[in-house]
This record gives C-alpha cells, structure tokens and sequence, in this order.
C-alpha cells in the first residue's frame, strides 16, 4: 500500500532489465466518502438543517398519528330508509292508475283506483238494513211504556179482585152459618111439634081433646117439618154460594199470579228493546265497514315518497293485502355502517360523522345516532353456535345508525342501498 496515496500497490515482479524511465510528479487523490461525510458534518448549516428536518419529521408523524387516532371509519356501510309496502285493501278490479314508476308522490294522493260499483250497492243495502233496524229499536221502545203502564193497572185490578173475592168469601161463609144455625132451630122446633102431634094423637084417640086441637098440632107438624126442608135447603144454598165464592177467588188470584207475572213481560219487552237496539248497533257498524270500504275502493299514499317496484297494472283483479308497489321516502335517510367491535372503544352516539357517497363524490355532515344491541351475526338466519365444532374468533360487525345533520338532504340525490365511506370523528 502506498502511504500517500492509500492505494495497493503491485508486489515486485521479474522484469527484463531496460533502461530508466524518467521520473513523474504524483497528483492528489480524491477524498473518500467517509471523508466528504465528516466535512459535511462539521458543517454548522448542515447540523442546523438536520436538526430542524428532524423535528419537522418529528412533528408530523406526531400530527399524522393524532389524525389517523381521531377518527374510525370504515366502507362497510350504505345508505339505508324505509321502503314502505303499499297494499290493497279491498279485492276488486283495477280501473285507473294515476301514477308512474319511480314518480314521487305526495301523501294522500291516490295512486290506484279499484271499480267500487259493488262496494256502492253494499253500501245502500247496508243503508237500508239500518234504518229498518232503527225503526224497529224505535217501536220496540215505545212498547216498554205501554207495556209498563198497562201490566201496572192489571197488577193493581188483580189484586184488589182478590180482596172482594175473599171477602166474599167470608160473607159467604157468615150466611152459612147464619142458615146452619137456622136449620138447628128448625129441626129443633120440629122435633118439639112432632113430639106434640104424638102425643096429640094418642088423646084424640081417647077423645080426650077436640078435634081441633089435634088439627093444629098436625099443622104445626107440617109446618116444623117444612121450616126444616127450608132451612136445610138454605144451608144447600150458602153451601153453593161458599163454592162459588171460592171459585170467584181461585180465580181471582189465577189472574193475580197472572198480573203479577207481567213485570217479567216487562222484562222481556225490555230485553226486546235492548237487542233492537242491538241490531241498530250492529247494522250501523256494517254501514260503517261500507262505507270504509268505498273509500278503500282508492289506494292512496300514506307518506310522501318515490314509487317503485310497481306490480300492478290496470285491468288487474287484485285482493286485499296484495302489495301493489313500494315507496320510499326519500326526506327520511340514515346511513348503517357496520363497524368492528375492536373500534367501539371510543365511539359514542352524538359524534360528528363524516360520510363520503360514492356515487356523486360527495361529503355530509352527520353524526352518530346509535348502536345496534347486538352483532349483526346475531340477526341473520341462522347466528354462529361457537359451542360447536372447533372455535375461531372472527372479529364481529355491530350496525350503526348514522343520521344526517339538519340541511344536508336538501335536494340530494341519495338512495337506499347507495354504498359509502363513513368517518366518526371520536375527538370531537
């Protein structure tokens, strides 16, 4: 090695012996890497650029990894709303369509028109059948009054029939026995005249009386005997009085029981009334389900949105509850991002989101509504069973609901199903 010039020289070697060469002056060598490196260095500009591209790097990274910590995002998600079904209420036959596929509509605009001849002569019959029940709930009524009033005045007769009756009754009896006693007396004075005329008979026989006395005592005889036949015949005679006395009665009190029996026909006239008016209940109720029917004869939309997937067509028959078409309310949009569970450490309803549809390249302003109870595995048809089989932990999904801040639909594009970016901003 050459110690000027820091280079190898060949070692000595057998030359042919030739004349001196003439002396050359050696030239300087280039410094070397390590060399122009240390000068630089000792350079006091370069130390304070390094210095200062240190910290600039420094800085930034610091500002990159505060930036990329601030915020979770994710592109599993998509703009999500309702989709409304709308339905038949009724069967019938489709006369009018009033609107088109993907034309937005108001609410209660009628979209489909069904023929309502047969629900307009159902509604006249059930017209008629109520006020054929109302007429007869009226006379029903009126009956309960009359009814009351009138089964009143025959309790009150009943009774008071029964009174005379067994008064006379009572009077009937008295008269027996004033007749029975009669009878007593009769037969008693008769057996007295009898005793007499035999007696008289024995001393006519002797002549020991007149003639005349003994004519008397037969007189008298025939005349006991006949007051006897009297009375007998007036105690068959309050006898008779006393049986139809108690007939009178008997009666009497059949009607009583009979009278007092029409509170319960007032009962029954009441119930009458009641399920009269019953009917008139129920046959209002059907004219009403007719009339609701009419109406139902045209679909309208309940909410205001954008028709889709329409089936039906005019000249169709269709039933109650085929769906005719859809819509979709395109005020009321929310995005569902479907984040990992490792990035819910932080995040919180109420914090701003960023959300970046990929169909216009646009950005809104949103922010966090709130998070699904469970995995969205959890929903699906048939949920992971991690009892079973060999386990292998998948980092799980849970949805988020992202609504847009106030003003950011207006006169947007957006649809449900469109794909986007979302940022939930976990600094803010």
């Amino acid at each position: 090695m050459d110690p000027t010039t820091g280079t190898m020289r060949a070692g000595p070697t057998e030359t042919p012996v030739s004349e001196p060469e003439p002396e050359v002056a050696a030239t300087p060598s280039r410094p070397t890497f390590r060399e122009r490196r240390r000068s630089a260095l000792a350079n006091p500009r370069v130390k304070l650029f390094l210095i200062i591209a240190a910290v600039v790097v420094l800085v930034g990274t610091i500002f990159i990894w505060r930036y990329f910590s601030s915020y979770e995002s994710t592109d599993d998600a998509a703009i999500d709303g309702h989709v409304n079904s709308i339905s038949a209420r009724v069967s019938g036959h489709v006369v009018k369509l009033n609107m088109q596929d993907n034309q937005y509509v108001e609410a209660g605009m009628v979209l489909v028109e069904i023929d309502p001849t047969d629900y307009q002569a159902k509604l006249e019959q059930a017209k008629a059948a109520y006020a054929n029940a109302l007429a007869e709930a009226q006379a029903a009524q009126v009956n309960v009054p009359l009814t009351t009033v009138t089964t009143t005045g025959q309790l009150s007769t009943a009774q008071a029939e029964v009174a005379s009756m067994r008064a006379g009754v009572a009077a009937a009896s008295q008269q027996y026995d004033a007749v029975r006693a009669e009878l007593d007396e009769a037969q008693a004075s008769n057996n007295r005249v009898q005793s007499d005329l035999v007696r008289y008979q024995m001393l006519v026989d002797k002549q020991e009386i007149s003639q005349q006395q003994y004519d008397q005592a037969v007189a008298a005889a025939q005349a006991g005997t006949a007051r006897v036949n009297a009375a007998k015949a007036n105690v068959n005679a309050a006898q008779q009085q006393i049986i139809q006395a108690r007939g009178k009665l008997e009666s009497a009190q059949a009607d009583l029981r009979t009278a007092e029996a029409a509170p319960k026909q007032v009962q029954i006239i009441r119930s009458r009334a009641l399920s009269a008016q019953a009917n008139v209940d129920l046959r209002h109720a059907e004219l009403q389900q007719a009339q609701l029917n009419l109406t139902y004869s045209k679909v309208v939309a309940p909410v205001s949105g954008e028709v889709s997937a329409r089936t039906v067509e005019v000249g169709q028959n269709i039933v109650a509850g085929q769906e005719l078409m859809k819509l979709v309310p395109l005020e009321d949009l929310w995005v569902t991002a479907n984040y990992k569970e490792n990035q819910f450490k932080s995040m919180r309803p109420g914090q701003a989101v960023t959300v970046h549809v990929d169909a216009n390249d646009k950005d809104y302003k949103a922010h966090v509504n709130s998070i699904a109870g469970a995995s969205g595995a959890r929903f699906s048809l048939l949920p992971p069973e991690n009892a079973t089989g060999n386990y292998v932990k998948v980092v799980q999904r849970i949805p988020v609901k992202i609504d847009f801040d106030r003003g950011e639909l207006k006169g947007h594009e957006l649809r449900p199903g469109m794909s986007v970016e979302t940022k939930v901003w976990l600094s803010r």
